[in-house]
């Protein structure tokens, strides 16, 4: 289980304090694989974030009863002079893996050669992305994190990616973010719509996604 206890998230613009969310509440059960749908600007990917640990929210609690990925394919914390494989030793450690093991799966999935030793500072935005969708493949987690599925590398590469997240899915659960339905539908059995700094879970992902449509017209 997840479960939200009054999350509040706020940022500090030019142009004053924007508030995401104020008492958030959410039980999101295990076993399920949960879709986050809102508009853009909501807090959406913030609210991944904050449920990966990545960032911390200005006030509430959260209950992570599970072993919990970052975002797939998210490169924010890996360190800029560090090399590939540096990178990955840093993470193993973190998660209590067997570093060489960890190293040698990304080397080979991420097929980014001499690279993986270079600084990561010095990949393009592909390399990252290789890297660390492969670095979140070789750890095992109950739970995925998933922000917006986006094509990475060539056709080939891109197969790879969905043969192995296939193969995590057997035995893990996934909570996504995306604007594409026919994904949600294929990956997901409950829907969290973000508005108004408010989540409601819903059981029915058509309903679901009709509520969303008609919100999205009301503000047109």
């Amino acid at each position: 289980m997840i479960k939200l206890e009054n999350i509040s998230k706020s940022y500090h613009t030019k142009h004053g304090t924007k508030i995401l969310f104020k008492n958030l509440y959410l039980n999101m059960p295990l076993r399920q694989n949960i879709a986050i749908l809102g508009k853009n600007g909501v807090g959406k990917s913030t609210l991944l974030r904050i449920i990966a640990g990545i960032e911390e929210p200005d006030s509430g609690s959260i209950i992570r009863d599970a072993r919990i990925s970052w975002p797939i394919g998210f490169s924010g914390g890996f360190n800029g002079s560090l090399s590939g494989e540096e990178n990955c030793f840093f993470v193993s450690r973190i998660y209590g893996e067997e570093i060489k093991r960890v190293a040698e799966f990304v080397k080979n999935f991420s097929e980014l050669e001499d690279y993986f030793y270079m600084p990561f500072k010095t990949y393009s935005a592909g390399m990252k992305a290789r890297l660390a969708f492969g670095l979140s493949m070789a750890l095992e987690f109950d739970i995925y994190l998933v922000d917006e599925i986006t094509a990475v590398g060539d056709a080939a590469f891109q197969k790879k990616c969905r043969d192995a997240f296939a193969e995590r899915r057997k035995r893990s659960n996934v909570i996504m973010v995306s604007h594409n339905f026919d994904i949600l539908k294929e990956y997901c059995s409950l829907v969290a719509i973000l508005e108004s700094g408010k989540i409601t879970l819903y059981d029915n992902i058509d309903k679901a996604i009709e509520i969303y449509k008609k919100s999205l017209n009301q503000n047109e």
